[in-house]
């Protein structure tokens, strides 16, 4: 049973890690099994208050990255990643019926939604201020966005650790330093896209992938988007997009 104040553990030999659910909320329907994808990375951490608010809805699950452990090895390569982690749904009793991510667990999440579309039903997907065209076309140095990464690993994370989550992100960041996202349309989306001098570039690299996308602006920066300040809008949109879908879901 998923409690608020539980941290989110990266302790799993396993890739694919179960956070249950809490009591159900009648008022908000009981339909939801929701992935989450891990950043740039590996860690799933930061999506605690998402986590908590979704599970509210039906059983949430969390992929994390390969090279957090040690014998694993990263993976540097989108495609390789998206391919692994929808085998991994593929063997789910129930299809998941929402996907979410932030930045690359964003584009993750359109990615492996694309892979189970075509065999099965389509999930919904948000991705939270991702880019379909490689990072490396925006105006953020590579060093400052492995710096971020790793300053945001808990104080109790020891060298060993460090040196894995070091690795990990550098191979993420290879990745999708060279992604481009699959156009068409997996099945309803929404982007969450930061204000920012990048937005009007990110916005429209999507929309040319998939008309039909919904995009919503969170006032605040890339590595704000988890403050606790800036959750009660993050969810409120998510909570907008999921009553878009509901009809469908009926």
């Amino acid at each position: 049973m998923f409690a608020a104040d539980q941290p989110l553990t990266q302790n799993s030999s396993s890739l694919l890690i179960s956070f249950g659910r809490r009591r159900a909320d009648p008022s908000r329907g009981d339909s939801l099994r929701t992935v989450l994808f891990h950043p740039s990375g590996g860690r799933l951490g930061q999506y605690l208050a998402l986590v908590g608010h979704l599970s509210r809805r039906g059983p949430v699950h969390g992929v994390r990255g390969s090279g957090l452990h040690p014998g694993e090895e990263p993976h540097d390569d989108v495609h390789t990643m998206a391919d692994l982690y929808a085998g991994l749904l593929a063997d789910r009793p129930e299809p998941p019926t929402l996907l979410a991510g932030w930045s690359l667990g964003g584009l993750l999440a359109w990615e492996v939604a694309h892979r189970l579309a075509a065999d099965g039903p389509r999930p919904a997907v948000v991705m939270v201020d991702s880019f379909a065209d490689p990072w490396s076309a925006c105006h953020t140095a590579r060093d400052h966005l492995r710096r971020r990464i790793l300053d945001a690993l808990p104080d109790t994370t020891d060298a060993e650790e460090r040196a894995l989550a070091a690795r990990t992100a550098d191979a993420h960041l290879t990745a999708s330093a060279v992604h481009r996202a699959t156009p068409g349309t997996p099945g309803p989306a929404l982007l969450l896209a930061c204000e920012s001098e990048e937005l009007p570039t990110q916005r429209d690299g999507w929309l040319r992938r998939d008309p039909a996308l919904d995009v919503r602006s969170l006032p605040c920066t890339h590595f704000e988007v988890f403050d606790a300040a800036r959750t009660p809008l993050l969810l409120r949109h998510l909570d907008d997009f999921l009553a878009a879908q509901a009809p469908a879901d009926r």
